[in-house]
């Protein structure tokens, strides 16, 4: 057997990961990165940027968008702290959305990522069509 060679046995202890979603350092921003990396949650924040919508508002502002998907969307906003609900005892009863002083923080980062992606995608693409080229 070679020096350092475990043969069949394997060590009861393993190191674990340093990346991804098990490494607790890592999991706050995996999980984070996959909610706002979503892209009905990005334009949600986007259009809530604006000011306080309604559903339905949302809804026609969002093009593409399921009633389902959208509730689930804002759901989850609310859930981690971007976006409050709030209810008015009207018939039919008026809801309405808008960023929380949290919400209106990772417009920042998601400007500066579109801004990003839109500065760089020619390269990206430029990439994938060298790789893809090697690949043939």
């Amino acid at each position: 057997m070679k020096p350092g060679h475990l043969g069949s046995t394997v060590s009861a202890v393993e190191a674990p990961p340093r990346f991804g979603p098990q490494n607790d350092a890592c999991r706050p921003i995996h999980e984070l990165l996959s909610l706002v990396g979503d892209k009905w949650t990005m334009q949600v924040v986007k259009h809530l940027g604006n000011g306080t919508m309604r559903f339905n508002e949302l809804r026609r502002a969002i093009e593409g968008i399921s009633q389902k998907m959208l509730t689930t969307t804002l759901r989850n906003l609310e859930r981690d702290g971007f976006v409050t609900r709030t209810i008015y005892p009207t018939i039919p009863p008026r809801v309405d959305y808008r960023l929380t002083d949290l919400g209106y923080e990772l417009l920042g980062p998601i400007k500066a990522l579109a801004e990003w992606v839109s500065e760089n995608r020619h390269r990206i693409d430029e990439a994938r069509a060298r790789f893809d080229g090697q690949q043939v």
